[in-house]
This record gives C-alpha cells, sequence and structure tokens, in this order.
C-alpha cells in the first residue's frame, strides 16, 4: 500500500517511430508527463510493457486522486490525466482549455458507499442525519453516485452532511475507526473491503463507468506532444486489451507493482477501465447527460457544453 500511495519515480524511452506520426514533430525531443492515480495507469504500462521502446521520452506523475491531479494539468505539468467522468467534468469548470481525447469504458462496481464492519447502518436510508466522508473532492465520481444513491432511497442531499476529504487522509481514518461511512472509489474502494469494509450501495445503475483521459490545449497545440499523445493513446488502447485477455496475470502484476493484496488486485483488475478508445459522439453524449445532472444537483456549477471540451481529431493523427 505504501508504493501505491507514494511518488513514482521517472521513467524514460526514446526511440524512432517509422510512421507518418513522426512528420508532426520531432518526437526524439519531446518528452511527456503522464499523469496517473494511485499509480493505476503505471502498473497496466508496464504490465502490458506497451511504453517499451517509445520514440519519446516520458515520465510518470502520480497523485492520489483526481483534483490534485488536475490541478497539476492546469498548471502545465501534466501533458495527459486519466480520471472519472465527473472530475473530468468539475476540472473544465475551472480549466475549459483542457480536452477529452479517450473514453476508458469501466464498471459502476469501482466505487461505493462504504461503512465500517461494526456500523449498525444497513441501508441508504438509515444514513439521514449522519455525516458521509466522500474522496476526493467537490465534483468527484463518489459524490455523484452518493446524490444518486440517496434519491434511490427517498432522501436529498440535504439529509446528510458531506465532508470531502483525500483518499489516502481518508483510508486511514476509516481504518481507525474515525470515520464510519465513506464513499470512495477503487483501488482504496477495494482493498477497503478486502479488509472487512461492508457496501452499503455500489455504484453500478448511478454512475457511468466511464473514465477519460484529457490532455492540456497547451500539450495538443504541440506538434510534437501531439503526435506522441495519438501514439501514448494507441498503445494504453494495446494494454487495456491485453489486460482483458490475461486477466490472472495482470491482477498478479498489479499487486506486485501496487503492494496491494492479491484478492483485491484481482478484484480491481476485473472492473477496471480497461477498454479505450478515441473519444466519439456517443461518449461526448453520454457524458452530456451526465453533466447535465450534476448541475441540476448543484455538483457542478454550471452547465458544461462537453463537445466543446472534446478532442474528436486526435483519431486523424493516430491512423495517419
Amino acid at each position: 500500500m505504501l508504493k501505491l500511495l507514494g511518488a513514482v519515480p521517472v521513467l524514460a524511452a526514446t526511440g524512432t517511430l517509422h510512421s507518418q506520426r513522426a512528420r508532426a514533430g520531432d518526437l526524439a525531443s519531446t518528452t511527456l508527463v503522464l499523469g496517473d492515480q494511485a499509480a493505476g495507469t503505471r502498473a497496466l504500462v508496464e504490465a502490458a510493457k506497451v511504453l517499451d521502446g517509445a520514440p519519446y521520452a516520458f515520465r510518470w506523475a502520480n497523485f492520489q486522486g483526481a483534483a490534485p491531479l488536475f490541478e497539476a494539468q492546469r498548471a502545465g505539468a501534466v501533458d495527459l490525466a486519466p480520471a472519472g467522468d465527473l472530475p473530468v467534468l468539475a476540472a473544465a469548470v475551472g480549466d475549459p482549455t483542457l480536452r477529452i481525447v479517450a473514453t476508458r469504458v469501466g464498471s459502476g462496481a469501482q466505487l461505493g458507499i462504504l461503512v465500517a464492519p461494526n456500523s449498525t447502518i444497513r441501508t441508504v436510508a438509515e444514513l439521514k442525519g449522519r455525516t458521509v466522508f466522500v474522496s476526493s473532492a467537490r465534483g468527484s465520481i463518489s459524490q455523484f453516485q452518493l446524490y444518486g444513491a440517496l434519491a434511490e432511497a427517498g432522501l436529498s442531499k440535504e439529509d446528510v452532511t458531506v465532508r470531502f476529504i483525500l483518499p489516502v487522509d481518508a483510508f486511514a481514518a476509516f481504518a481507525s475507526g474515525s470515520i464510519e461511512v465513506w464513499a470512495t472509489f477503487d483501488p482504496y474502494y477495494g482493498i477497503a473491503v478486502q479488509r472487512g469494509a461492508r457496501i452499503l450501495r455500489d455504484g453500478t445503475g448511478i454512475n457511468s463507468g466511464l473514465g477519460f483521459i484529457t490532455a492540456s490545449s497547451a500539450s495538443l497545440a504541440d506538434a510534437g506532444k501531439r503526435a506522441a499523445i495519438a501514439d501514448v493513446l494507441l498503445r494504453l488502447q494495446r494494454a487495456g486489451d491485453w489486460a482483458l485477455a490475461n486477466p490472472d496475470a495482470y491482477a498478479q502484476i498489479y499487486a506486485t507493482l501496487t503492494r496491494s493484496p492479491l484478492d483485491a488486485a484481482k478484484t480491481i483488475t476485473r472492473r477496471a477501465s480497461l477498454k479505450q478508445h478515441f473519444v466519439n459522439d456517443t461518449d461526448i453524449a453520454t457524458l452530456q447527460k451526465v453533466a447535465d445532472s450534476a448541475n441540476r444537483d448543484a455538483i457542478l456549477p454550471r452547465r458544461v457544453d462537453v463537445r466543446a471540451i472534446s478532442d474528436t481529431h486526435i483519431a486523424r493523427l493516430a491512423s495517419g
């Protein structure tokens, strides 16, 4: 668990790209900073070895949640950032220059509302009047899931007190008994359940299960970085396909790289967002529904035009 939550050292690789994409810039002199959450994307990439021999330099920047990851992207410190649907929308409110470039298909079972093993709370309806700690910040997938679960149980968001907390802090507080109710996401969610936490409601049927990869507009405006980003996205597609075809091997490598319990790693990797493709019109329409719902529930302070923050043209460069 320490490695999962700690800093990730720098990786670099160089080579030559034998395709039309090389003409978009000098990739040998290009460096990408690949943002990550809880080392999940890096574990996938290293398990599938898809960035071995990449024709550009790259390094990883690891964060415990989407909020600090997007702060780094907004500051120009990260070129690519993977996150769930709501964090991407929340980030776009503060940084309308970010662009969605790829979609990752997963499961709503990757997150949920947890209670301590000895809690007397048995249903979502019993959360009325309680305090729920939500990871990691306003606009998270867990906040959206909590509000959806409350509505399903006949409650409103005003029926609970919501406190936002970064997942590493929440994990420690939950383990110590300082937090009774916690809405969170994988890998923290899966590891907490493996350690005995009880699930009140997961995100199935509430959350879209979609994740997205965003790039900064500044990175996309740089010819070399844009070509490298297109190549990375193709490699991530291959990584996901490899993981789906080799679930046991992927779970074992994931557990080793992140120092997660193997049982938890098997669950986390089985429901992870592994199937990936370049963002398309169907994804944009699905995410727009999420955005409009989040705006109605005041999770987002204003409406986000998803098409305006999506880059569907990078797929052409990748196939060129």
